[in-house]
């Protein structure tokens, strides 16, 4: 008779407890994806043609709609990849405490990836914007525009995938990010100028804290929420590694599918934004007689518009009594490229706000541009708006503050014409993100549940890692600020790894460190390679 195996022992088999991750997706699931993969392609597809159809254009070439086809699947593809990347990390608690079977929690995570998409605020969006060299956003569907647009996103797609083969869970917002930098430096060198100036390194370095400080509170809050956990609650399995696939205590596997949830929903807030922004760039610049402007705006209010803007011009021209510039637009582009004091910047401003209040009044509303003028009305609403952003942060207006209260309502006003996100863009960001999260989760789901640390995730530590990611994320969205969902939760387990005493994995952590150090230059490097690339394909 022969002797069984450790590895054929049926008694420890039980005791393991990893969760089974081999599981296939059984026909209906696949069906269901597929179903709701081509339902969300064919919706994206509609809502397209029906808008451009209410703007009354003849189509007479179908090259842009081909361009704008391939932009919208690659920035929907980047979603994608998002979504099975960063996601991860939020059902990898949940599946390696036994929270959750690993199909429902996926499932589940995408769910709320999607419901958090649909009510994202869109500040996260335009947040991205800002941080793109102006001279590409003013002609975004120019040549140079679409080379820009698919730089950004190819080189993300590209070290997304790379750091997602090798089972590393690195930062999409740093890939985005640091792919933005990498076509501002690049577009600068490229017109002869200092490469430095290709970027709003003001907005970037507020962007560089949040991503740079949000893994240190994720670390410092989880490895302090366990600790408190410890001492108020002394109950010794919520510490323990489970026994088996025994699920956690009902009260505590709540608690860890409420976070799994929020964090999720968080994830999908502040990350689906970010495709977003780029989407509607793409739509601004291939498509602007039906985007470029907000058309749902009531005729009521663009009269109100036309009212702020005349007020705001008179405000303006008695604060600086000068004679405008020749050329306002002018002005006001080369002071958003290099915020400087000059005399001319206010008067600039007073007759650029004029001109728009005049354009909008000739028209009667928005709705009423015509085609060909659209993007021209927004470019001038896009340099005044971020002049007036400039001037207030610098303080080079010195206005009184009846001048400074009608500067900003004029703002306001002109943000909300052009800083709009159609529902069907939400929609189909949040079916990508939603089931991108279905796919390719396991090799991140196995680098944050078994080796960060040297133990196997207890009960106590993925609910802290959860809560602080869930919070941290939520409070970033609600100031605009995107974080990484994967740098804030991997770096709470391994805080509270060692809170616990669980020891941390070296290995592994020094992957996460190079991958964390290596994305922002990679990302610059690949995305100004391929902006200068495709500057000499298109």
């Amino acid at each position: 008779m022969t002797t069984p195996t450790l590895a054929g022992s049926p008694s420890l088999a039980n005791h393991d407890p990893r969760p089974r991750l081999n599981h296939k997706p059984g026909r209906t699931t696949l069906t269901l994806f597929f179903g709701l993969l081509a339902a969300g392609l064919v919706y994206t597809a509609w809502s397209l043609f029906r808008d451009i159809d209410a703007t009354g254009t003849v189509v007479t070439t179908w090259t842009p709609f081909v361009l704008l086809g391939l932009a919208l699947l690659i920035a929907l593809g980047f979603e994608f990849v998002n979504g099975f990347h960063d996601t991860a990390n939020a059902v990898a608690t949940v599946i390696y405490t036994h929270s959750l079977p690993p199909s429902v929690a996926v499932v589940w995570s995408g769910c709320f990836n999607f419901l958090g998409v649909l009510l994202s605020s869109g500040a996260v969006a335009f947040g991205i914007i800002a941080l793109l060299p102006v001279e590409l956003i003013l002609q975004v569907g120019s040549s140079a525009g679409f080379s820009m647009v698919f730089a950004l996103l190819l080189s993300a797609i590209i070290w997304n995938l790379g750091t997602w083969w090798l089972g590393l869970p690195a930062s999409s917002s740093h890939t985005l990010i640091g792919s933005i930098i990498g076509v501002g430096i690049a577009n600068a060198l490229m017109h002869g100028r200092d490469g430095t100036s290709g970027v709003d390194w003001s907005q970037a370095s507020k962007v560089g804290y949040s991503l740079l400080l949000s893994p240190l509170v994720g670390f410092t809050c989880a490895a302090l929420l366990l600790l408190a956990l410890r001492m108020l609650i002394k109950r010794r399995e919520l510490y323990q590694a489970p026994v088996g696939n025994t699920p956690p205590p009902w009260w505590i596997r709540g608690l860890l599918i409420l976070t799994c949830t929020g964090v999720s929903f968080a994830h999908g807030s502040n990350d689906g934004q970010k495709g977003m922004g780029l989407i509607m760039l793409i739509l601004v610049g291939t498509l602007p007689m039906a985007y470029a402007l907000n058309r749902t705006m009531p005729a009521d209010q663009s009269l109100q518009f036309v009212a702020v803007a005349e007020v705001t011009q008179q405000a303006l021209q008695r604060s600086a009594p000068q004679a405008a510039p020749a050329d306002p637009r002018q002005t006001l582009s080369s002071f958003i490229r290099e915020p400087q004091a000059s005399d001319e910047l206010v008067p600039a401003l007073a007759a650029l706000a004029g001109m728009i209040g005049a354009e909008v009044k000739g028209y009667g509303s928005l709705n009423r541009v015509p085609a060909e003028a659209m993007a021209n009305v927004r470019n001038d609403m896009y340099l005044t708006s971020e002049a007036i952003r400039l001037i207030d942060k610098h303080q080079l207006g010195r206005f009184d503050a009846d001048t400074q209260a009608k500067v900003q309502v004029f703002k306001q006003q002109i943000d909300n014409a052009t800083r709009y996100i159609p529902l069907w863009v939400k929609i189909a960001v949040a079916i990508a993100l939603g089931l991108g999260t279905m796919v390719g989760w396991r090799r991140i789901v196995v680098t944050v549940g078994e080796k960060i640390g040297k133990t196997h995730l207890t009960y106590a530590q993925g609910a802290s890692a959860e809560l602080v990611a869930m919070c941290t994320i939520g409070a970033a969205d609600m100031y605009g600020l995107p974080v990484s969902t994967t740098h804030v939760l991997s770096s709470g387990v391994a805080g509270s790894m060692v809170a616990n005493g669980s020891g941390l994995q070296m290995r592994t952590l020094f992957n996460l460190m190079m991958a964390w150090v290596l994305t922002l230059p990679a990302a610059m490097m690949l995305a100004g390679g391929l902006y200068w690339l495709l500057r000499q394909v298109f």
